[in-house]
């Protein structure tokens, strides 16, 4: 059964790397929204964007960050973090740097973008209770290939999805 999930990513950069993930079926993920329609709800500024992630997240069961190398550096999936936390939605990240883009090419590892969110009252983090899965550690193999990192993913992801951080 898919995991009702909102997919938080780097749309630019990792477009590809995502829509082989969300093709296995393993996610009922939000309604991807179209290039030209997202350049359309970014015109409409910072407040429409939030607004249409609200929306979307806010009848899912998880909330999956996708990281690739770029993604702990985006506006909007910082947003997406924040609000996961502050509505108290599971959640987890899952490195995608290891699948081929359209180019055929991977990518280096991203920064945890769990770590950039800490407490006032503490030196922890946001990382420090979100699990990130690494699929290439779950292939049994030293330097697995695009092919090994998308088995593993697929393998794996229903129960990643399922073991996503809840905060009380």
């Amino acid at each position: 059964m898919a995991r009702s999930s909102f997919v938080s990513f780097h749309y630019q950069r990792d477009h590809w790397r995502v829509q082989q993930i969300l093709n296995m079926g393993a996610l009922d993920q939000q309604p991807e929204l179209p290039a030209q329609n997202w350049e359309e709800v970014k015109r409409r500024g910072d407040a429409a964007v939030e607004a249409w992630i609200d929306e979307q997240m806010n009848y899912k069961k998880a909330v999956i960050v996708l990281i690739g190398n770029e993604t702990a550096s985006r506006k909007f999936v910082k947003y997406e973090i924040s609000r996961a936390w502050s509505i108290k939605k599971p959640l987890l990240g899952i490195r995608i740097h290891g699948l081929k883009d359209s180019q055929q090419s991977t990518d280096q590892p991203g920064a945890n973008p769990f770590a950039s969110f800490g407490f006032s009252d503490s030196t922890r983090t946001y990382a420090d209770y979100v699990p990130v899965y690494d699929p290439s550690d779950y292939t049994g193999k030293y330097a697995p290939n695009s092919s090994d990192i998308y088995a593993a993913i697929q393998t794996n992801i229903a129960t990643w999805a399922a073991s996503g951080y809840k905060r009380p």
